[in-house]
């Protein structure tokens, strides 16, 4: 039998099928379902093999809209684990309406688990779509279960498509669970079994689900964890069976999944496949049980085929419509299958009520730990650090669409007078929103308020927006965050009343943990400046150019008095270090207490940050400070302080290395205790450990390219010193894609190996953080972009021109 389900592209029609009742010995049919309130909500792992939703086009204002090419606009995302489908979302973005969805075998002893999972995509070599079929493999039987999940592109519906090559034998059936979680909660939910199909609702968020066809089906609603269904089918049969789930709490509903050889509907045209049995799963949404009915029934009506292909042709005509990607594939390690799947992971990625806004993860990291008793985004949200690498990801890619959405929609995360609850300064960009610009987090990061100018001027030079929008932006947003950067001030909006911003100080670095001076943001916060004095000259604002350029320069002329330890306990003693709270980096002050791990001495802690200096320019990669700290940064540390791990070689013999984004970091699972980040109660433990995360693999390449980039006006392409950084270019590209799941996502943490693993982790697997992460996927297109232009893509002449000539920038020798 075969263990691996064919492909996507086998779809069956749907079909109308006849179907026989489940094993239901002594069956009892109860009014309402006892048992409530169920277990304690929380969401769902975030070990996502896969994401998906339909492509949509801008209309020619750059928004979703009736008016828009791929109109209607579908607003239902998904996302999947190695076995199960985990958090639909409807509606925005961050909104959950579904916790997971799981297709449950049944034999005579009860539930069968499968031993093997499978994963098949769209498009070979190369993925075309986001539409992966997992396949459950059950030895006992045999047999695999294949499912393939994808959205109507014309309406706001779920399809999960459950495909069998031969019958199931006697005695087994399966089942669809569904765990809602309308209205982005777990726990108020309430269902009912009505007309054909199953409905659940809070507030104004419904779902219907539904059988495809016009089979009755077979259901039961309950709460989860007691009366849901699953342990009364521990004996191999429904014995119970409840229509309604009338208390508002944690609820969940059981569908039977009947099964029958393939009849086309009326006027269908037929189809070759190789599978012969079919039942397929309709869900619908609205904010009325009529809409979520109405889309179900719509989508069930189809042939599933038909809208298979429709989902599939759309995300191939955006693939297609990317000008650079074919280029970028043609410098990866893996033919362009990595770089395929970014792009339709990134553009994933976007809201469709708010164009342009973009998430870092569409998913809750740790999530089985994390309650869902009231909302939460977790990743699904907007940082502007992370939004910067992805929209400038998307013009790398050729894409200049969303990268232009994006700039356009960046008003709606900064702070003005008329941001709600705000009493304090304005200018700056907010740490964490909602994609409706909904207030989330409210922490000061400098650099994501320097990101944003960094982006305007970056896009106008690229020609992606016009003189005129660069202009009007300039004066509304950019001189604003501008002025902020230089002026500083105190914020007073919700808990963050305080703090005193002041040039170059930051509340939190990139990591959100620690105050102080930090070479990554002081990085993006010169080449703010810089770029924005740029603008000032532009614009005739030749005073403001002048103060943005001086205090640019007072950074760059103490970027290593301040921040690169010449006393350090760690290699030689002088090095950048991560950050310090004061302008001695000597003085061995203790940093605060990290996720659980209690604070040390600022000089015991290393990151990559610097190199951020080397990127923008700020900094030579021969410079001295940046040579002397790449020895720290790589050095054999006890493992709490270590930040550079090395997985051995790939098969393609390729060194597979990979960092951590800081030593003493807190942001991961304890092994010790064998628990997760953040666990449900709220605390952190000092066991914690951050992992290794893959777009620091990214980051070193891109040093590198900025080495080969300065030897290469040196020394021919022969030489051995351009050789050897060539080489390591390729190792890191290789790195990144070896990264990747079997669905191809990136996950933003992947198993050190450190500690116990009582979570049987591979070394080098994507842990439970969050998968995909949006800003490993840029950071891997950015990469192929600098390799196929032998140039560093987030390089800032303007700013590497200004200060070239620096004496800090010169070689030692």
């Amino acid at each position: 039998m075969n263990r691996t389900g064919p492909m996507i592209s086998a779809l069956l029609a749907l079909g109308m099928v006849a179907c026989s009742a489940p094993t239901e010995p002594s069956q009892t049919v109860e009014q309402v379902a006892p048992g409530a309130p169920g277990v304690m909500p929380t969401w769902s792992n975030a070990e996502k093999v896969a994401i998906g939703t339909s492509y949509e086009a801008y209309d020619a204002d750059g928004q979703f809209s009736d008016a828009s090419p791929t109109a209607p606009i579908s607003k239902v995302w998904f996302s999947l684990t190695k076995d199960r489908i985990t958090e639909v979302m409807w509606g925005l973005i961050h909104e959950a309406q579904i916790r997971e969805i799981e297709i449950v075998l049944v034999g005579p002893n009860g539930i069968v688990e499968p031993i093997e999972t499978s994963l098949t995509l769209d498009g070979m070599p190369r993925p075309l779509s986001p539409a992966p079929g997992i396949g459950l493999f059950y030895p006992s039987i045999d047999q695999s279960v294949q499912f393939s999940t994808f959205t109507d592109p014309d309406r706001d519906s779920l399809i999960v498509k459950v495909d069998l090559l031969e019958p199931l034998p006697e005695g087994y059936q399966l089942f669809a669970y569904i765990d809602p979680a309308l209205a982005n909660t777990g726990s108020a939910d309430q269902a009912k079994i009505t007309a054909n199909g199953i409905h659940a609702f809070e507030g104004d968020a419904h779902l219907f689900a539904r059988l495809a066809g016009e089979a009755e089906a077979t259901m039961s609603i309950g709460y989860v964890g007691e009366s849901d269904g699953l342990a009364d089918l521990a004996d191999g049969a429904l014995d119970q069976r409840h229509q309604l789930a009338e208390e508002p709490v944690n609820v969940a509903c059981l569908i039977y999944l009947c099964f029958g050889e393939q009849s086309l509907l009326p006027g269908e045209p037929a189809v070759t496949t190789m599978l012969g049995y079919e039942s397929t799963l309709v869900i619908g949404f609205g904010n009325t049980y009529d809409q979520a009915k109405q889309n179900a029934d719509a989508s069930a009506s189809k042939n599933a085929l038909n809208i298979y292909s429709k989902y599939a042709d759309q995300w191939r005509t955006y693939l297609d419509s990317l000008t650079e990607l074919a280029r970028l594939s043609e410098v990866s390690g893996d033919g362009g299958r990595l770089a395929y799947m970014s792009a339709i992971n990134l553009k994933i990625m976007e809201d469709k009520t708010h164009a342009g806004a973009l998430i870092a993860s569409l998913s809750n990291p740790w999530g089985e730990t994390a309650p869902a008793e009231t909302p939460q985004t977790g990743y699904k949200a907007v940082w502007p650090r992370d939004f910067f690498q992805v929209a400038s990801a998307f013009v790398a890619m050729g894409d200049e669409d969303t990268a232009r959405a994006a700039y356009r929609y960046l008003p709606t995360v900064q702070v003005t007078e008329d941001t709600p609850g705000n009493a304090g300064v304005t200018g700056w960009f907010l740490q964490k929103t909602h994609v409706d610009g909904e207030i989330e987090w409210v922490a000061i990061q400098q650099d994501q308020t320097a990101m944003p100018i960094m982006l305007g001027w970056k896009l106008w030079q690229d020609g992606v927006i016009s003189d005129d929008e660069i202009a009007e932006s300039y004066r509304t947003m950019l001189k604003p965050a501008a002025d902020f950067l230089v002026e500083g001030g105190r914020p007073n909006i919700l808990w963050n009343t305080e703090f005193e911003a002041s040039l170059g100080y930051t509340q939190q670095e990139r990591w959100e943990e620690q105050e102080g001076y930090s070479p990554s943001t002081v990085a993006a916060v010169i080449s703010g400046l810089v770029t924005a004095a740029d603008l000032a000259t532009r614009f005739g604002d030749l005073s403001d150019a002048e103060t943005y350029l001086a205090a640019a320069d007072q950074l760059e002329a103490n970027l290593e008095n301040w921040m690169f330890t010449t006393s350090g306990d760690l290699g030689d003693g002088a090095y950048f270090i991560r950050i310090t709270r004061n302008q001695d980096p000597n003085d061995k002050a203790m940093l605060g207490d990290n996720n659980g791990r209690p604070g040390l001495p600022e000089d015991h802690i290393v990151d990559g940050g610097f190199l951020e200096l080397v990127r923008y320019g700020v900094r030579s990669p021969v410079a001295p400070s940046i040579q002397g700290s790449l020895e720290e940064l790589d050095g054999a540390h006890e493992d709490n302080l270590r930040v550079r791990y090395e997985f051995g070689e790939t098969s393609e013999g390729w060194n597979f290395i990979g960092w951590r984004r800081n030593g003493n970091a807190g942001s991961g699972e304890d092994g010790e205790r064998g628990t997760n980040y953040h666990e449900i109660d709220g605390g952190n433990t000092p066991g914690q450990r951050g992992r290794v995360w893959p777009f620091f693999s990214g980051e070193r390449a891109h040093y590198e390219m900025a080495n080969l980039e300065h030897l290469l006006t040196r020394h021919s392409d022969n030489y051995p010193e351009v050789v050897a950084p060539r080489a390591r270019i390729g190792d890191l590209v290789a790195s990144m894609e070896v990264f990747a799941n079997d669905g191809l996502s990136l996950p933003e943490q992947v198993w050190d190996n450190v500690g116990p693993n009582p979570f049987g982790y591979a070394f080098g697997e994507g842990s439970n953080s969050a998968t995909p992460l949006a800003w490993t996927h840029a950071e891997y297109i950015k990469l192929l972009r600098s390799v196929s232009d032998q140039s560093v893509w987030d390089h800032y002449s303007i700013v590497a021109n200004r200060y070239a000539d620096s004496p800090r920038n010169l070689p030692a020798d």
